[in-house]
């Protein structure tokens, strides 16, 4: 894993990217069964008469592996990823056999007025498929630390 990443590290415009993770079918059974059990996520026939055409995974699944690939991937923030909000959107299915990617821009960095051992970065994730589509965009806030004094 790379250097863990502080404050002072993070600047606007700085780009991460991650390993690529393929869903399969069983893992998107799996998850949808215990957390989002929809006919579309679990029954071939359900799925097949339903807006997707056939088993589609769960956007919360698609969200799950993504956050998987940036916990192993080049932002390694210091102290870990810690979410203080923000907003996601799934501009397009994934399904079985999907090969996922994330790629991370950083959009704002800001010291704690308050608290000035720490910052706000919001960063930009985006989910891309195999075939370089994008099928899940997260912007989110998270607390960063900043470097400890020598």
């Amino acid at each position: 894993m790379s250097q863990a990443l502080y404050l002072d590290d993070l600047t606007v415009g700085r780009k991460f990217s991650t390993k690529a993770a393929t869903l399969t079918l069983d893992g998107c059974k799996a998850f949808a069964a215990e957390f989002d059990p929809q006919p579309f996520h679990l029954d071939e026939t359900a799925a097949n008469q339903s807006v997707f055409g056939r088993i589609a995974a769960s956007g919360w699944y698609t969200a799950s592996v993504s956050m998987r690939l940036l916990v192993e991937g080049e932002l390694n923030i210091a102290g870990g990823l810690v979410g203080l909000g923000g907003k996601i959107t799934w501009p397009r299915p994934t399904y079985p056999g999907d090969t996922l990617r994330v790629e991370t821009e950083v959009m704002n960095v800001r010291v704690s007025e308050s608290k000035p051992d720490r910052g706000v970065v919001t960063v930009r994730n985006q989910t891309l498929n195999q075939h370089g589509e994008l099928v899940q965009v997260a912007v989110v806030q998270m607390l960063v630390p900043a470097r400890p004094a020598p």
